[in-house]
């Protein structure tokens, strides 16, 4: 009798993976054949910590994760949707709609998993800043320290002194987060005074120039920045309609004196 090929060992493994009882099922956690992992995913026998155990390896092809989405210990587990959830190969057809079962600071942490495709990561921190217009006060300060740069920027505009220095001080945001909210053009007063004075963003020259285009930045903070910035950046800076009349006028009689001073100070031929 001839031995099996390599398609019937396949096969019958897969078989076996389908139907195994539960102390059997060891040997499929490792299982290498997508073909295998796919019947084992389907298998009833699985329970919440099989299941778990399984989504732990990050090589699982998107079809095995089809099956382990539509078993039913995942549709009544919260940790599986969550694992699928923060599973980097999970198809976005089935992560996407798991996100209205999870609870807010469990999607922070889908957002700041590194695998976790870009749009995906977009869509839960969309979902995040819904989530957020209806939450405590103290539960969105603790969002704007602990959530991604692009939820804490959008947090930013609010006229609570705490909730603006819990997201200045949030180490993901980044100069482009602040950057893209000093340029709206209803922005506190608030929000522009904290910025001009926190530690870490007002000796950052492009925020520096930004603040010096916002309507809403104080005079006096507006003037302590003009001499760290180029001539030609601030000229620039003066065909922003936002910017004061008064302010206006002072820069470029500022820049005008600058240029001067520089002409006059240099050498004679």
């Amino acid at each position: 009798m001839s031995p099996p090929n390599a398609s019937e060992s396949l096969a019958a493994r897969a078989e076996l993976a389908a139907v195994a009882p539960r102390h059997l099922t060891g040997q499929f956690f490792m299982e290498r054949a997508k073909e295998v992992l796919v019947a084992f995913a389907r298998n009833p026998n699985l329970q919440e910590p099989d299941l778990l155990r399984l989504l732990e390896r990050k090589d699982l092809a998107p079809e095995v994760l089809r099956e382990i989405a539509a078993h039913k210990q995942a549709a009544r587990s919260y940790p599986v949707k969550l694992a699928l959830a923060r599973h980097p190969r999970t198809p976005r057809l089935i992560s996407l709609p798991l996100l209205k079962f999870l609870h807010l600071f469990d999607l922070v942490r889908v957002a700041l998993t590194p695998a976790v495709p870009t749009d995906v990561k977009l869509a839960v921190e969309e979902t995040i800043l819904k989530k957020a217009e209806r939450i405590p006060r103290g539960e969105k300060i603790a969002l704007a320290r602990r959530g991604s740069g692009h939820v804490a920027a959008g947090l930013l505009v609010t006229t609570d002194p705490d909730l603006i220095q819990a997201v200045l001080d949030n180490p993901f945001l980044t100069e482009a987060h602040v950057l893209r909210i000093l340029a709206l053009d209803k922005l506190p007063a608030q929000v522009m005074e904290m910025v001009s004075r926190h530690d870490r963003w007002c000796r950052r020259y492009y925020l520096r120039l930004a603040m010096v285009r916002n309507p809403q930045t104080p005079l006096h903070r507006v003037l302590k920045f003009l001499p760290d910035l180029a001539v030609n950046d601030l000229r620039e800076a003066c065909l922003d309609r936002r910017m004061p009349v008064h302010v206006r006028d002072y820069v470029l009689a500022y820049c005008a004196r600058r240029l001067s001073d520089r002409r006059g100070t240099a050498p004679s031929k």
